[in-house]
């Protein structure tokens, strides 16, 4: 109850953050995800995995296992067209939230949230909440599920 207390400030400020505040510097542990996120699985430097991830790492996500080993066998594994776009960041204390598109991994893309807990500059837990892309023109509202670009920058 205590993670649902701590993580749902951020899910909150994740939906409610306008676009302009996306021109906010970047914080180190945001920073630090966006890199660790591209080199692990854009350019599928499986030693990244030793360099960012914590021991022990706790995994929520029910398909992976705890440790580093099954996040190596799962980016070992991924398709020559498999890319990850990284879109709105936000972070508070040492929680990080980042909204990606997954390209490749299956028929459609995903669009994924990707919770991470960091300590002394290592991802220690890890949830996700997952869901298929619906083009625009399928949307009831007309908006995209998913805003391609980072942040700060």
């Amino acid at each position: 109850m205590l993670r649902l207390r701590l993580l749902a400030p951020l899910l909150a400020a994740a939906l409610i953050v306008p676009q302009a505040a996306s021109a906010q510097p970047l914080s180190a542990n945001e920073a630090l995800v966006l890199k660790a996120m591209d080199e692990v699985f854009n350019k599928r430097d499986v030693s990244a995995i030793g360099r960012y991830w914590g021991t022990p790492y706790i995994q929520h996500n029910p398909t992976v296992p705890n440790g580093h080993e099954g996040l190596i066998g799962l980016v070992k594994n991924l398709g020559p067209n498999f890319r990850f776009e990284p879109g709105m960041i936000t972070s508070r204390g040492d929680i990080v939230m980042i909204h990606g598109r997954y390209s490749g991994w299956g028929p459609k893309p995903m669009i994924i949230v990707d919770i991470f807990r960091i300590k002394d500059g290592r991802f220690v837990e890890h949830w996700d909440v997952v869901q298929e892309e619906v083009p625009t023109s399928q949307t009831k509202s007309g908006n995209p599920m998913f805003t391609p670009g980072t942040p700060g920058q």
